[in-house]
């Protein structure tokens, strides 16, 4: 078999031949939830306050779809690296199977506690009744979206990173085209408001997922995906979510943050939770990229990892903090120099207190960009190894210990433009955490590869 191009290219082409993919993807998809919120913005800035406080929920569906999948790429990656193919077979298989499962729980949860969990955050009668369906659809149709994403990690641990991206395209693409359709019933289309863009996410997951089968069973030959003639094994399970777990849980500790977030700046006035939305979906397309670039690093490093070549694992990491930091700071900039043009894209109704808590929103928060850079690298570094906990603690420092707290003490003795410091002021203690983690791995482990 000819050597793998994760050890022997040259690492800078290899990093850029195998991120540049799942950067474009992540860019789609980070246009998909501006313009989402943009036609969503349009019908009311209520509405616009109804997906936000879904957005907890979606996140932790995100986090066991991800999680999963980071623990799937990690563990196959590692085994390709060793020349275990047999054993990165199993790993896929164990991986393809474990999507399903997890999708059985959400159903559930859509089908009977999408009231109740809106109606904890808020009690606004149109959030709560329009929240509801939202959620109801999106957690009853997750498995398009669970399927898809453990076929997207199987086939990027190959190296394998440009056809992922064509099915996250189309997607996010189908995605794009039905919302305005659906939610404001153009053409033929009922008017469906905030349930129409529920089922123009469904349907774009169905479509990405349905191209994402055709590829991993017709045009992939590295990794065999089979239904039968293979048994469980709970030592699989267990080397998937040894890094998987660490993955879902830091999301999930995002999503506890996006919730506690919402009911703090609830408290203060819902224009304040409609900005922290919007916020958040700009930063996705700075954050994005840096998560594709992620993507395409963490095969590298797993791959060299179980190759034991410890020289091109530390270039890979160095490397990819130089270029996710370049596209931060870019990111910085922007949110600085622009806040009120970007508030505008979203403020329809002209409401004048979105700009007044936004600005000041959006220059603060903003800095967090630049550590969340280390961080988001480091992480991958120790999922590649196989110790994704210690990634898990770094949220658990920033998000539970630093934001949350932070944001209740700074409420009540500042008040509301205090609020959005907590999360720079976190971020810096998480990279704090990191960096004495990382030391300690490299001492403990890593030189010695």
């Amino acid at each position: 078999m000819p050597e793998n191009k994760m050890g022997v290219m040259p690492v800078g082409k290899l990093i850029i031949n195998m991120s540049w993919p799942a950067i474009l993807s992540m860019l789609i998809q980070a246009m998909y939830n501006i313009v989402d919120s943009f036609f969503v913005s349009r019908i009311s800035e209520s509405a616009l306050a109804a997906i936000t406080y879904i957005f907890p929920v979606q996140m932790v569906l995100i986090s066991v779809a991800v999680g999963t999948g980071v623990g799937i790429n990690s563990l196959i990656s590692r085994r390709l690296g060793a020349k275990r193919f047999e054993d990165a077979d199993l790993a896929a298989c164990h991986g393809y199977r474990l999507a399903f499962i997890n999708w059985a729980f959400f159903f559930l949860v859509g089908l009977f506690l999408s009231r109740p969990i809106i109606s904890v955050m808020t009690d606004t009668e149109y959030i709560v009744e329009e929240g509801t369906k939202y959620l109801t659809i999106v957690l009853m149709g997750s498995v398009f979206i669970l399927v898809q994403i453990a076929t997207e990690k199987i086939l990027q641990a190959t190296g394998n990173m440009v056809l992922p991206m064509l099915c996250t395209i189309t997607g996010a693409v189908t995605n794009v085209i039905l919302d305005p359709l659906l939610i404001f019933g153009l053409g033929p289309f009922p008017e469906m408001g905030i349930t129409g863009a529920a089922v123009a996410t469904v349907f774009g997951q169905l479509f990405s997922m349905t191209l994402g089968q055709i590829i991993l069973f017709r045009f992939n030959d590295l990794i065999h995906v089979r239904f039968r003639g293979w048994k469980w094994d709970k030592n699989i399970i267990k080397d998937i979510y040894a890094v998987g777990a660490p993955a879902i849980l830091m999301q999930c500790i995002a999503s506890v943050l996006q919730f506690g977030m919402n009911m703090i700046l609830s408290s203060f006035t819902e224009t304040a939770v409609a900005v922290m939305g919007v916020y958040g979906r700009l930063q996705s397309f700075i954050f994005m990229p840096v998560f594709g670039l992620n993507q395409g690093v963490l095969p590298v490093l797993g791959y060299n990892y179980g190759a034991k070549n410890r020289a091109r694992m530390m270039e890979a990491y160095k490397k990819g903090f130089i270029i996710a930091f370049s596209i931060m700071a870019l990111g910085l900039i922007v949110f600085q120099l622009f806040p009120h043009e970007l508030l505008h894209v979203f403020n329809a109704q002209n409401n004048p207190d979105i700009y007044e808590i936004g600005v000041p929103a959006f220059r603060a928060i903003s800095w967090c960009c630049l550590p969340a850079s280390y961080g988001i690298m480091t992480s991958a570094v120790f999922q590649a190894s196989g110790h994704g906990f210690l990634s898990l603690w770094s949220s658990l420092i920033r998000q539970l210990v630093g934001v949350l707290p932070l944001a209740i003490i700074l409420g009540y003795f500042v008040g509301l433009n205090a609020v959005w410091y907590s999360f720079p002021l976190a971020e810096i203690l998480g990279t704090l955490y990191l960096v004495i983690a990382f030391t300690m791995l490299y001492k403990r482990e890593l030189k010695n590869l």
